[in-house]
């Protein structure tokens, strides 16, 4: 009976004629927290809420939105118990090593420091982005090692580099260039930048990216998180006035 409601809602919402956000953020946060409410150790979460990303990017490919950027691990990260950070390691090497999903119009990016991964999880990064790289729907960005304050540093690094080369002058540096050094470049801000799970904090995530982009907040644990609940994400965006500085009659 529940699943013929959901079918329905997915349904009425794909067919509705409503905005849909061009790029969504989400920092998937709870994955632990339901765990640990249900007595399971914290890695089951993390499973859990990986299923849950595989079905938010593919109904977010199915209503039309042409970027998503998710927070799978951060630079913070590393500072969890090993044996979590073991599983979380494991579970990017089942999603890129299992057929599920690869069949797909949906494109694949990591962004982060990939340096600090093993070897086999490096490689297998490459392979999945070089087989999805031609597919037209959605590009996921898939943030691992991650960090919005090391990718600022990174990116400034890169432009002092070119200036110390002679290759760029230093007072032609701008926004623009800036961005085309980022993870993301080529790609919009972020329209709006959810966050479940009741905690409302950035996290060093996208800094740079989400100076003009809306924050929504929802109660739910990601692993309870559904494609419904995406589209109240997606209906209070749309009722948000984005002013960009200007005055509301502009």
């Amino acid at each position: 009976m529940a699943q013929e409601k959901d079918n329905n809602v997915l349904s009425s919402a794909s067919d509705a004629q409503r905005p849909v956000p061009e790029h969504i953020g989400i920092i998937m946060d709870g994955n632990g927290r339901w765990a640990k409410k249900r007595g399971m150790p914290r890695k089951f979460g993390h499973k859990r809420g990986a299923k849950v990303f595989e079905d938010i990017a593919e109904y977010c490919d199915k209503i039309g939105v042409k970027y998503l950027t998710v927070y799978a691990f951060s630079t913070e990260n590393w500072s969890r118990p090993k044996d979590e950070v073991s599983a979380l390691m494991k579970l990017f090497k089942d999603y890129l090593t299992t057929t599920e999903g690869k069949g797909k119009n949906i494109r694949i990016k990591f962004i982060g420091d990939m340096s600090a991964l093993d070897e086999e999880l490096q490689q297998l990064i490459v392979n999945m982005e070089a087989e999805t790289a031609s597919r037209k729907g959605l590009t996921v960005f898939l943030a691992i090692n991650y960090g919005g304050r090391d990718e600022i540093v990174r990116a400034a690094r890169q432009l002092a580099k070119e200036a110390a080369a002679g290759t760029l002058d230093p007072e032609k540096i701008d926004s623009a260039m800036f961005e085309s050094k980022l993870y993301t470049a080529g790609a919009p801000d972020p329209d709006f930048i959810l966050r479940p799970s009741g905690e409302k904090r950035l996290s060093n995530f996208m800094l740079w990216q989400a100076s003009y982009s809306e924050f929504i907040y929802m109660d739910t644990l990601w692993p309870d998180f559904t494609p419904e609940l995406l589209e109240e994400a997606i209906a209070e965006f749309n009722k948000r006035s984005r002013r960009y500085g200007k005055v509301e009659e502009q």
